[in-house]
């Protein structure tokens, strides 16, 4: 299997302001200048800042690429308005899950947002139609799972505790499948590698801020902090079906020369 290269961005914000559309043209510019380029772009959740059709808009406009972008909602987004207004869809408050092949790989992407709910959950419905996800993916051929509230502890003291509800639920599809090489999620405006049922979980940064770790933050000052670059993540999958991660910032300024090795 050749190599299969996923790009992750994450928590955009979209909010009708300058600010945050530019440091997601600059994440995409970044995306497209690769000498190997992705073969899709995940944007797992938190697309606008408040659900609104014109943010929506504004993403759509701004998330315009010739690689292939799949979006799923986080807290901060609408069902209804994601559904109308950034995929062109009639307007429906149902879990917006999907599925795409990527090469030889499967992304499951699995809507995790409660409508109103800072927290996650994934329902009933997401969880029959990920079963059926699995039963239709080629045998030997490996599966990727996406989300956006990460499904284990990440010693934030502001995601902790809105993280996903019912994680050993998760678990158990994951640790069952020995297709799946790992689980992206979003949420957490911060780069975390950990692990979940035996398996990579990665979290991607933000493109609009950063949100410290406990050792960083006392609440209640739990601030986001604006000031660093925006950031992705770069997921490579190999022919041994092992995902090696390497997350990127991005500088606004531009790239700045470096002396070879």
């Amino acid at each position: 299997m050749p190599m299969i290269l996923v790009a992750q961005v994450s928590d955009t914000h979209f909010d009708l302001g300058a600010r945050n559309v530019e440091r997601v043209e600059r994440v995409l510019a970044f995306i497209a200048d690769l000498r190997r380029r992705p073969d899709a772009i995940l944007l797992t959740g938190d697309v606008t800042d408040s659900g609104s059709p014109d943010q929506y808009a504004e993403a759509r406009m701004a998330l315009k690429a010739d690689i292939p972008v799949y979006a799923i909602p986080g807290n901060h987004d609408d069902r209804a308005a994601f559904r109308a207004t950034l995929l062109g869809e009639p307007a429906s408050n149902a879990p917006i899950n999907h599925a795409h092949r990527v090469g030889e790989l499967t992304v499951a992407l699995m809507d995790s947002s409660i409508p109103g709910e800072p927290s996650g959950r994934l329902s009933d419905e997401t969880y029959d139609w990920l079963r059926g996800v699995l039963a239709a993916a080629p045998a030997d051929a490996p599966v990727l799972l996406a989300l956006h509230h990460p499904p284990a502890h990440l010693f934030s003291p502001v995601i902790d505790k809105i993280s996903l509800a019912e994680p050993d639920r998760l678990a158990e599809v994951v640790a069952g499948d020995k297709r799946i090489v790992g689980v992206v999620t979003g949420h957490a405006h911060s780069a975390v590698a950990t692990t979940f049922a035996g398996r990579p979980l990665l979290v991607a940064p933000s493109t609009a801020s950063v949100l410290g770790g406990e050792w960083e933050l006392e609440l209640p000052d739990h601030v986001m902090d604006y000031a660093p670059d925006p950031a992705l993540a770069l997921h490579a999958i190999d022919d041994n079906h092992r995902m090696t991660t390497h997350f990127r910032s991005v500088p606004m300024g531009g790239w700045i020369g470096v002396l070879p090795f």
